[in-house]
């Protein structure tokens, strides 16, 4: 069968500010679900892959929040709680789907950790902000008692920033592709993959830091051979100079377009869009076929040709 890797944005799980529960997480995850199981009806072998910032947000400010009374959570165990929170409740949902659908298949979540090399450069200058917001006071009492990098954020106040390394291995990928050779849908990588490193010995531990979900599902992507990188995202298509008085959606582009307008600068949103396409070209350069771009209601019209952004060589 043909194999996609799916890519879930985790704040697709958020409808709106006014919809943040769990509850409300579970059904948003329901209705990617069904979009989904479609195309394991089709015939598609699925794996999927998900974001988790919002989710890990939340987790830290409960752990801010209760730290006169209870321990806080380091930031590579909110990454595999999250893990399994968001991997539970989108494996229930496909499991129910295949019931009323009549789909023999089975779902497996794989709490995953990914490799990042200890001296990338992202370290030297960390640039990803977690957490609450704190008063400079505070900001500098975190900084020089628990080694924090903190920055003051737009007049807002301080937050706590951490590196984004590029991902190197997937430590479970035997596993991960032992289960989608046998059939089954697989869910992985999630919110990045757990960022660990490796002393002189081998031996892994945690770090504070965070993958980008899309680098590190399209090295997935690459390593399991699937034909096709779908990334699910908040918009139906991508547009050229997005938010601009000259915004072009677009349907198609070839690898050598994005490469040259990632190059040029300007024409992808750096903070949403561009991202999504650097691992678009990670993936294609290391051998993908192709690449999709649509958000979740439009999954199953994206596949079929009908809309979505499609990469091409």
């Amino acid at each position: 069968m043909p194999r996609v890797v799916i890519a879930i944005g985790g704040n697709s799980l958020i409808p709106d500010a006014d919809h943040t529960s769990v509850q409300d997480q579970y059904l948003a995850a329901a209705e990617t679900d069904d979009h989904i199981a479609s195309l394991i009806e089709e015939g598609w072998d699925v794996a999927i892959s998900h974001g988790n910032g919002p989710q890990v947000g939340f987790i830290l400010r409960r752990s801010e929040m209760s730290s006169s009374e209870l321990h806080e959570i380091p930031l590579d165990y909110c990454g595999a709680d999250t893990q399994g929170a968001i991997g539970y409740m989108l494996q229930q949902n496909l499991v129910n789907d295949f019931r009323q659908r009549g789909i023999n298949k089975s779902v497996a979540t794989v709490v995953t950790q990914v490799e990042v090399d200890a001296n990338d450069p992202a370290f030297a200058s960390p640039s990803k902000p977690i957490g609450s917001f704190m008063d400079e006071t505070q900001a500098m009492r975190r900084r020089d008692d628990e080694g924090w990098d903190v920055k003051e954020d737009a007049g807002r106040g301080w937050r706590r920033v951490v590196a984004s390394p590029k991902p190197m291995r997937i430590v479970e990928l035997d596993v991960i592709k032992q289960l989608l050779d046998a059939g089954v849908v697989t869910i992985a990588v999630g919110g990045g993959g757990i960022p660990v490193v490796a002393d002189e010995n081998g031996d892994l531990s945690g770090i504070a830091a965070v993958i980008d979900k899309d680098l590190a599902s399209a090295l997935l992507a690459s390593q399991v051979d699937a034909d096709l990188l779908l990334i699910s995202t908040a918009v139906e298509q991508v547009a050229l100079n997005f938010g601009k008085p000259n915004q072009e959606w677009v349907s198609q582009f070839t690898l050598d377009e994005v490469k040259q307008y990632l190059e040029e600068g300007g024409h992808f949103a750096e903070g949403s869009m561009a991202p999504k396409m650097r691992a678009v070209v990670q993936f294609m350069e290391a051998g993908g076929k192709e690449a999709l771009i649509t958000n979740p209601e439009n999954l199953e019209r994206a596949m079929a040709g009908e809309t979505g952004t499609r990469i091409v060589r």
